[in-house]
């Protein structure tokens, strides 16, 4: 069965970007993580400054708090265009999202870390650590995501 086009298939298929469309089919899934990573990236960071800055929170609090929303987005976002999910039961979505969320405890976890050691102990700047922090969780999670939760 033909599955149906997307919307960033429609896109690529306008005249000013038929071009690229190649590229794209070739590079799909990775050039949507950068884009859903990217814009996940701006959620996270923007959600914790305003947690840790704005708000007052502790860091490792904030990032907690922005790793919720971050998290929600995030498993939207690839669910639907970066993996095309294809789970379909009840039973498929509880696994699927179960291990989505456990991978994404692993890098909550070991940027909890980063932030603790940089942020707490050594007295670094707050939104430089949080910055490179996340470059760090955006590729160990596409690697958790590829080879483990939206495996086909």
């Amino acid at each position: 069965m033909k599955k149906e086009k997307d919307i960033f298939d429609r896109i690529m298929e306008l005249p000013v970007l038929r071009i690229f469309n190649p590229f794209y089919k070739k590079n799909k899934e990775i050039l949507l993580y950068l884009f859903f990573g990217g814009l996940t990236f701006l959620v996270s960071i923007i959600s914790y400054a305003f947690f840790n800055i704005q708000i007052g929170w502790n860091a490792l609090v904030a990032n907690i708090g922005s790793w919720i929303l971050a998290v929600a987005f995030a498993y939207i976002t690839n669910r639907i265009w970066v993996f095309d999910s294809n789970a379909s039961t009840a039973s498929d979505f509880i696994k699927e999202i179960t291990s989505f969320i456990g991978g994404r405890v692993a890098t909550l976890v070991i940027e909890e870390l980063i932030l603790f050691i940089f942020i707490t102990n050594l007295g670094m700047n707050s939104m430089l650590v949080k910055i490179v922090a996340q470059v760090i969780v955006i590729v160990l999670n596409y690697v958790i995501s590829k080879l483990i939760v939206f495996k086909k």
